[in-house]
């Protein structure tokens, strides 16, 4: 049986930072701003990683609420990194505020809340990650 793995191939040339990403089929563009010499026109590689983690968490409680037939109309996730991205480090802290709209109870925001946590990209990010590097 084939391993189940998620890839991604990125490509820089000597555009100045602007990296090619595909995944899956799809094709987006990670930039620097132009004030560090990139030319703006993608998400930083930090923007990129807050975005895996709002996009994995709405999906994984979109699923949780859609099967427990909650009046859940939409998700709104406000995600920040408390320190400069060239300062990251195993002290760097993520916060994300999340916003559920609908005629929820009190219990069911609270059960969203914690399911929030389940997502797997945040499973990942709350753990101690091994990164092997080789060349081709």
């Amino acid at each position: 049986m084939a391993e189940n793995k998620v890839t991604a191939i990125t490509e820089l040339d000597r555009s100045h930072y602007r990296t090619k990403v595909y995944a899956g089929g799809h094709f987006i563009y990670s930039d620097e701003p132009a004030d560090l010499g990139g030319t703006d026109e993608g998400m930083t590689p930090a923007a990129l990683l807050l975005a895996s983690l709002g996009s994995c968490t709405a999906i994984t409680i979109r699923m949780y609420a859609d099967r427990k037939e909650m009046a859940l109309e939409a998700i709104k996730i406000h995600l920040s990194i408390d320190n400069k991205e060239e300062e990251l480090s195993k002290d760097t802290n993520i916060s994300r505020q999340i916003d559920f709209i609908g005629d929820l109870t009190a219990a069911e925001r609270e059960r969203l809340l914690q399911i929030a946590d389940k997502c797997p990209i945040h499973k990942i990010l709350s753990n101690p990650i091994s990164i092997t590097s080789v060349m081709s």
